[in-house]
């Protein structure tokens, strides 16, 4: 008999690995073939334009009021050079993902002001902007309001006053170009290009591999990013900014850090080249910072050519357009391309996430209410089964507990790794340790669903726990333990979609 229960065991645990392997979409993302390459190392703007440097002016600062779409007034931070002389280019800023003011950007605005150009950053609108929600053409007609009032401010060249997308704001930047013929210039710095769901994944797969993670959680990644959320929403997810970028005839600069994990940084230039030939532009300029993160730092210091590049381009302009090097600075690398992404499958995607983890969980709850009910009021069958040391009613607490446990410690293993990739940290100890304290439980787990349903049968057969009640206590009896079975092998069918269990295949 104990060489059975060893056996059912094993042959649950690895059904459950089986069930992980061939439940969902697969994660094979493929080696990028192909590079770009930099013509200098030397990330300093070409041509023979001149220039004022860095800190050349005073900056004066001033928040204005901006009224934009549906009759919305935002603020706005304008950094003008004091005492420039003439009419000045301007440039308008786009926040990245999250809630922004126009407190945003001061290092690098008062940089760019102190070279001679006027910035403005506005208040990114609350009201339209969610998590679940996000209209990238109507951020950019919003942003193209704020536009319109730098191009009036007084001592700007209406002719060159462009806009500045970073991160998410990459996505808006080129539509306002797209959009608006009259501005002047487009800047995308650390740009998505693709879009958000084939970004996220490929950013989640950079992180994670970086960590050090097993390679049955990359497995997870695009049965998480590829699905629908629970409660809907996130349709811009799959925004495209390609059509946009195609309609671009604007000088174009892209920006990107090297070190920047969570970007295409080689994909989304190639494809940036390739839309913007649709239209035959090809003013473009790249450039690559050594080992600066997303927001174009190293540590917490502003990359000191970033501003000195970046002012150089626009107060140069149009000779900076396409001037050579068109690429340089470090030689980028992107091992994997960012493709789109499979969908799981209809019971591991939307509410049915939420579902199948609320089924769990209420079988476990309504077996263990209905067990507690049978040790307090002392029924027959219940005190049978503890005097008699048939356990069934403890192995089956056991079942609840460890099935609890491996999602309590999936879910914190998740948590912890998340930390460590954002936080570009390592732990060996964490990753490798805690990947095996989660297959462990979720074993341990599985053990225990076998031995709770052979100690139920034996007490079935022996007579015991519920044989010797009467008709309820024995109904009760049966199904708290089969409530318990279900709910715990739901968890664990749940566990073994995410990766807990050893592969198979």
């Amino acid at each position: 008999m104990r060489y059975r229960r060893l056996g059912a065991s094993i042959v649950l645990v690895l059904l459950l690995g089986l069930i992980g392997s061939v439940a969902g979409p697969g994660w094979n993302p493929q080696p990028l073939e192909h590079t770009v390459v930099p013509q200098s190392e030397d990330t300093a703007i070409g041509s023979d334009a001149a220039t004022e440097p860095v800190g050349t002016y005073d900056v004066v600062s001033e928040v204005v009021d901006v009224q934009v779409a549906d009759e919305v007034t935002i603020q706005a931070t304008i950094a003008s050079p004091v005492d420039a002389p003439g009419e000045r280019p301007a440039v308008l800023f786009m926040h990245g993902a999250g809630t922004a003011t126009h407190e945003n950007f001061r290092e690098l605005t008062r940089k760019l002001a102190s070279a001679g150009i006027v910035t403005m950053v506005p208040d990114k609108r609350s009201d339209t902007y969610t998590a679940r929600s996000r209209d990238y053409v109507a951020m950019a007609e919003d942003y193209l309001d704020s536009w319109q009032t730098l191009r009036s401010w007084p001592g700007v060249d209406a002719g060159r006053v462009g806009v500045y997308g970073e991160s998410e704001g990459a996505m808006s930047a080129p539509v306002a170009g797209a959009m608006q013929e009259d501005v002047a210039f487009v800047v995308l710095v650390s740009a998505p290009v693709l879009p958000i769901r084939e970004q996220g994944a490929f950013a989640a797969d950079s992180y994670l591999r970086e960590v050090g993670v097993p390679e049955r959680i990359l497995r997870a990644i695009p049965r998480l990013v590829g699905g629908t959320f629970p409660g809907g929403g996130f349709d811009y997810f799959d925004f495209d900014v390609s059509p946009y970028q195609e309609q671009l005839d604007q000088p174009v600069l892209m920006i990107y850090g090297a070190a920047d994990a969570s970007m295409p940084i080689v994909q989304g230039a190639q494809i940036l080249i390739e839309d913007m030939a649709v239209a035959g532009n090809e003013d473009y300029t790249i450039r690559y910072y050594e080992d600066a993160n997303h927001g174009i730092r190293v540590g917490q210091k502003l990359v000191p050519e970033f501003p000195r590049d970046l002012s150089r381009w626009i107060l140069g302009l149009p000779q900076t357009a396409g001037a050579a090097p068109v690429i340089a600075g470090e030689q980028p690398v992107q091992g994997f391309r960012a493709d789109p992404v499979d969908r799981p499958r209809w019971y591991a995607t939307g509410n049915m996430i939420i579902v199948v983890l609320v089924g769990g969980l209420g079988l476990l709850a309504l077996g263990g209410l209905i067990g507690l009910a049978l040790v307090l009021t002392r029924l027959r069958s219940a005190g049978r089964c503890l005097r008699t040391g048939d356990g069934v009613a403890r192995l089956a607490t056991g079942l609840a507990l460890s099935s609890l446990a491996t999602w309590v410690f999936y879910v914190s293993y998740l948590a912890g790794v998340a930390s460590l990739a954002l936080n570009y940290q390592q732990d060996a100890f964490l990753v490798q340790g805690g990947w095996l304290v989660v297959q462990a439980t979720g074993v341990l787990a599985a053990v225990m669903v076998v031995l709770t349903v052979s100690a139920a049968r034996r007490a079935r057969r022996a007579g015991g726990t519920w044989r010797s009640s009467g008709r309820f206590r024995r109904t009760a009896g049966l199904v708290a333990t089969v409530s318990v079975v279900a709910g715990g092998l739901v968890l664990l069918l749940s566990a073994a979609y995410w990766g807990v269990y050893p592969a198979v295949v």
